[in-house]
């Protein structure tokens, strides 16, 4: 690649243009070749054009393109035969080079602190063949730092906090500005720290950018929070270096230098009598300038003669002092209480012991008032025991109250109902007599819980209460009896003496030696020659036969009746009945059978064989009886009841009509000729015969007779006497019915078709809107409707 050359710097202003111009010398210029009879051995290939590397300054603004160096090789003659060629990086878009001189320019904007240097590939071509005339060879562009950035604080602005009262040159944060410019080249990245603001509280580090506390007992109750401004500067803080600024909020933290102080000497407070223990009576705070744990409070009471009757602890926040209720209180016996209160830091900071004591003492004066207070009882509850034979209106307790208050009002006793809901006590309203009204019965409620009320008879609205449990004290007075397991069996093939059955006895009573029964036979059964009883002296007793040979066929049922009776005074005693049946037993005494007679099925029939023999019964039996139903089923005439209501009859019609073409549902003549409907009585519905007669001959005469001689008036006639029968006869089929709907028939195209109230009307009725209706209602047209004129007569 050829010699390296290396030059003494003369200055830094002038270095690059040297290296530039020493660079671009020609080879021999630098040294005179070697002989052309050297040795074979001692010869090397000769280079042509040398160069090593070219310096150029960034951030040039000029309008030309800025000159870096110039390529040329010494077989370059001057005669445009060598072309220059560039490659590698920023060739042609960054640096571009004049492919006849050599000559290579900058176009574009350079900066250091994007790119550094570029690696750029020369040749020489022959121009003709662009065969290389050297080997291709690189260099290098290396960018010169200029003085173009100022220092930055990437991070801020900052926060820091450092102790109040601290000392001078503590610590409180470190600052790094950055310079983006080449630190190894001049003081372009030189940076210098100096304050702008903040003195003369703190102080930085020129070097270094530690800020630092520069005043001495700093305290955080006059002033807690700081700005100061930094600045740093680069060319070592020269004349005419870049600066760049940030700023640092500094708190200053807090320290218990400060102790606590009551804001009052002598507190008053005040709390009712009636206030139940825990009540708050009121809260005391030793003010402290300090904050945080440096201003906990913990609180006593150190004197005073209500150390006893009221205690102090410290709220949640821990800077108050609550002060309560530990003992009732009452104003009669003390009105009045002093307290000498004590308030202390919990957390004290060694290096300011010197400014304690860290604690203040106050005093509390509590006045007790006074309140209408509820009767007091003369104990807080009451227990007796009563026996349950005792008489009515015995007197079970006295309870007393009294008045705690100075007026000492008088006292009205009474019971809660709810706690005596069977009424069976009284108490006597002025003396507070609690007696009996009801007889009482242990077996039935062993236990009353009475509450007695006690109230002002001036102020009906102070009552208290008392609890009175009375305990029923047991008596005999009830009978023992056996369990109701009163059935036994003997077996037929039982022996005398044999066990049947063990008794024992219950007894509601609950004495208290233990129950102890006796039992015995009845004396009417004392002799009888089938059982005997023995009492085992344990509430049990035995039943024994006392002979042999039992058989169903004599008897089935024996009853013993037995006596017994307990042990206390006075004695009760009962006598029950014992059921004993004889029973046919197998070999191990497991029963078989009670009654004397065991019904038994046949072997060849099964109990399934004659359940389905039964349901074959009656499957008949349901069969016939429908038959029979059916056979005397007969229809019901059509008819109306006069005191029936019409609207709740249905009449079925076997008969469906046929339509317009249907002429054998009626007898269209009839209609034409009234008088002669009945002389053509064969003439009738071929397929069924009609439960209903023809209604013509309910017509009067004079009504089909009092038309007009044509056709039309017969028909009109005749269809207005059939509507005035109909209207006339509510008996008479079919049943008009008149129902009322939020819509009538009026809205559509054929109105309304209703009969009703018809034949009150004078006017004739027209058919003439028939013909509108198509050809569906066509012959009803032809029939009732006026011809037109060119229609042809149909009869």
């Amino acid at each position: 690649m050829g010699d390296r050359l290396h030059f003494p710097a003369v200055a830094s202003a002038l270095l690059p243009v040297a290296l530039c111009i020493l660079a671009l010398l020609p080879h021999g210029l630098l040294g005179k070749p070697e002989s052309a009879g050297s040795s074979a051995l001692l010869q090397r290939v000769k280079r042509g054009w040398v160069w090593n590397q070219f310096f150029v300054l960034e951030e040039y603004t000029g309008l030309e393109p800025l000159y870096i160096g110039k390529l040329h090789s010494d077989m370059d003659k001057g005669d445009g035969s060598i072309k220059y060629i560039l490659t590698g990086e920023g060739a042609g878009t960054t640096f571009t080079i004049d492919d006849s001189t050599g000559d290579i320019h900058a176009i574009q904007r350079l900066d250091r602190e994007v790119k550094a240097q570029y690696a750029l590939r020369a040749q020489a071509l022959n121009r003709l063949t662009d065969r290389p005339l050297e080997p291709e060879s690189e260099f290098i562009v290396k960018i010169q730092d200029i003085n173009d950035n100022e220092p930055r604080f990437l991070d801020g602005p900052y926060q820091a906090s450092v102790p109040e009262m601290s000392n001078i040159g503590t610590a409180v944060i470190q600052l790094t500005a950055t310079d983006a410019d080449d630190p190894t080249y001049g003081n372009s990245a030189r940076v210098v720290y100096s304050i702008l603001e903040g003195q003369p509280y703190f102080s930085v580090d020129a070097k270094t950018g530690m800020v630092r506390v520069s005043l001495a007992d700093m305290d955080r109750e006059t002033r807690e929070n700081y700005t100061v401004v930094i600045q740093a500067k680069d060319m070592g803080g020269q004349l005419g270096g870049l600066a760049g600024t940030t700023t640092v909020n500094i708190r200053l933290g807090d320290v218990n230098d400060n102790p606590p102080m009551f804001d009052q000497r002598l507190y008053q407070m005040s709390i009712p009598e009636s206030a139940p223990v825990g009540s708050v009576v009121g809260r005391i705070w030793a003010k402290d300038r300090d904050i945080g744990v440096n201003a906990e409070m913990k609180y006593s009471i150190i004197d005073g003669d209500g150390r006893d009757t009221f205690e102090i602890s410290t709220d949640p926040t821990n800077l108050f002092g609550i002060i309560t209720v530990k003992r009732p209180l009452n104003f009669e016996s003390k009105p009045s209480y002093t307290l000498k209160v004590e308030g202390a830091n919990t957390k004290l900071d060694p290096a300011f012991r010197h400014r304690g004591p860290f604690k203040d003492v106050t005093i509390v004066h509590v006045s007790v008032e006074d309140v209408d207070e509820p009767p007091l009882f003369d104990s807080v509850a009451y227990f007796i025991e009563l026996s349950e034979d005792a008489e009515i209106g015995t007197v079970v307790k006295t309870v007393s109250a009294r008045d705690p208050d100075a007026a000492n009002n008088t006292v009205r006793y009474s019971i809660e109902r709810s706690s005596d809901p069977d009424k069976f006590f009284y108490i006597e309203i002025t003396s507070g007599s609690l007696m009996t009204v009801r007889s009482l019965d242990r077996e039935e409620i062993g236990w009353h819980n009475i509450t007695v009320l006690a109230m002002e008879m001036n102020n009906p609205t102070q009552i208290s209460s008392v609890s009175v449990a009375v305990r029923v004290l047991d008596v005999n007075d009830n009978p023992p009896s056996l369990t109701h397991y009163l059935e036994g069996y003997v077996c037929e093939n039982a022996k005398a003496g044999q066990l049947i059955q063990t008794v024992t006895a219950v007894d509601p009573d609950e004495p208290l030696g233990g129950q102890h029964f006796y039992y015995s036979l009845a004396p009417e059964a004392a002799n009888n020659p089938n059982f005997t009883l023995r009492d085992n002296q344990d509430n049990t007793a035995w039943i024994l036969t006392r002979r042999g040979g039992w058989a169903q066929q004599d008897q089935t049922v024996f009853y013993l009746p037995i006596f017994v009776s307990d042990g206390e005074q006075p004695v009760q005693t009962s006598t029950s009945t014992l059921t004993i049946r004889v029973c046919s037993c197998d070999h191990e005494g497991n029963v078989l059978s009670c009654n004397a007679e065991a019904y038994s099925l046949p072997a060849s029939l099964s109990r399934g064989a004659l359940i389905a023999i039964l349901a074959c019964i009656f499957v008949l039996l349901v069969m016939i009886l429908l038959m029979l139903s059916l056979r005397t089923h007969r229809k019901k005439p059509y008819l109306c009841d006069e005191e029936e209501n019409v609207h709740e009859n249905i009449v079925r019609y076997d008969d469906e009509g046929g339509g317009e073409e249907d002429t054998e549902a009626f007898d269209i003549a009839a209609m034409w000729n009234p008088r002669e409907a009945h002389h053509h009585p064969g003439k009738m519905r071929q397929d069924m015969v009609p439960e209903i007669e023809s209604l013509s001959r309910y017509v009067p005469q004079v009504c089909v007779m009092g038309g007009g001689s044509g056709g039309d008036s017969n028909v009109h006639g005749y269809v207005l006497a059939k509507l005035l029968d109909a209207d006339m006869d509510p008996c008479a089929p079919p049943y008009d019915s008149l129902q009322t709907y939020a819509y009538e028939g009026e809205g559509s195209v054929a109105e309304s078709l209703s009969s009703l109230q018809s034949g009150t009307s004078n006017t004739d009725h027209e058919y003439d809107y028939l013909n509108d209706w198509g050809p569906r209602f066509k012959k009803l047209a032809e029939m009732y409707g006026v011809l037109e004129t060119n229609a042809p007569p149909m009869w």
